[in-house]
């Protein structure tokens, strides 16, 4: 539950007090944190929290206005050539040569790696099938659907051997099912011994797949551990969530909202369930049935559920925010 001890040779990255202004605006002030090897490291933060910019002083980018970095032991500022040898980048905006097809968009970026012919055509197979491109392995890249062009920008980077990827929202865009396979793939590459930094606004996703994770606010690191540690430190609420035979109800919806110990509630469609955000879910469940009885409602299903992370991050991001002002 402590901070986790890496000694140097086990880092991929070592980041103290790593600053960049931009004039007199401080994008990201004295960030210190450590990626072990073969680490999963979660960067985590809203829009305009310091990410991208982090992002760009690690792989070389973007010269940090102070602070220091090694990354797998060689120096950010003296050493630029030897990290950008043994990281992969994969950025949010689409990075390959416009008209290309799948295939030869692959076999281009492993040529500009040097990577043998032989080694490039059995890679090239083996990512299509692992990233479900086999439809659209001949197809340019101008015809290619959003989730499509995202596939072919995160498999192109595997074309390469590397220590360290860098994965930047590499999901956007995909369904769910190739989204899990993704996810899949990274946590195996990681067992073969890579290191991920991975930034996403799926929390989901960050539980599912980092060791550990960094949120980051307004430029400043506010907290690094596990998942399971930061729920348990900052996910105070818990939720209660149910359904009825009747399916959704305004009325009900709005009447449970006025209730001291709810937070807020939601409907999910896709799943006919209402989820009701609480500290107190022992006193919330009554109302629920209290409520339902009231509007001839029968409750098919009702239990608590546990913090997720997503409540501990926006608890982290926003701490306590009144009720009154969250109904406006």
């Amino acid at each position: 539950m402590g901070k986790r001890s890496i000694v140097s040779s086990d880092l991929a990255i070592d980041a103290k007090h790593l600053t960049r202004k931009f004039g007199d605006k401080e994008a990201v002030a004295d960030a210190t944190f450590q990626v072990g090897r073969t680490e999963v490291f979660g960067f985590l933060g809203p829009n305009g929290a310091g990410k991208t910019t982090t992002t760009k002083m690690l792989t070389t980018l973007l010269p940090p206005t102070s602070g220091s970095a090694s990354i797998l032991g060689f120096d950010l500022r003296t050493e630029g050539s030897k990290i950008r040898e043994r990281i992969g980048v994969v950025q949010q905006q689409d990075s390959f040569d416009q008209g290309l097809n799948v295939e030869t968009s692959m076999d281009l970026y492993g040529l500009l790696w040097n990577v043998p012919k032989k080694i490039r055509r059995e890679r090239i197979e083996q990512l299509i099938k692992d990233f479900s491109m086999e439809e659209f392995r001949k197809k340019s890249s101008l015809d290619l659907s959003i989730g499509q062009r995202r596939r072919l920008q995160v498999a192109r980077e595997f074309m390469h051997e590397m220590d360290i990827l860098f994965l930047d929202e590499p999901t956007v865009g995909l369904d769910p099912i190739v989204r899990r396979d993704a996810l899949n793939f990274f946590k195996q590459k990681v067992r073969d011994g890579l290191s991920i930094f991975f930034t996403t606004h799926i929390l989901e996703e960050a539980e599912y797949l980092c060791n550990r994770i960094a949120v980051i606010n307004h430029g400043r690191i506010v907290a690094v551990d596990t998942p399971a540690n930061l729920k348990r430190k900052f996910g105070t609420a818990k939720a209660v969530e149910f359904r009825f035979l009747e399916g959704a109800s305004a009325e009900f919806q709005r009447l449970l909202s006025t209730q001291d110990e709810v937070e807020s509630v939601e409907f999910d469609n896709d799943s006919g369930a209402y989820r009701a955000k609480t500290s107190k879910p022992e006193l919330v469940i009554p109302e629920v049935y209290g409520i339902a009885e009231k509007l001839g409602l029968h409750v098919s299903s009702v239990y608590i559920s546990e913090t997720t992370l997503e409540d501990a991050f926006i608890s982290m991001i926003e701490g306590p925010v009144d009720k009154e002002a969250r109904a406006g």
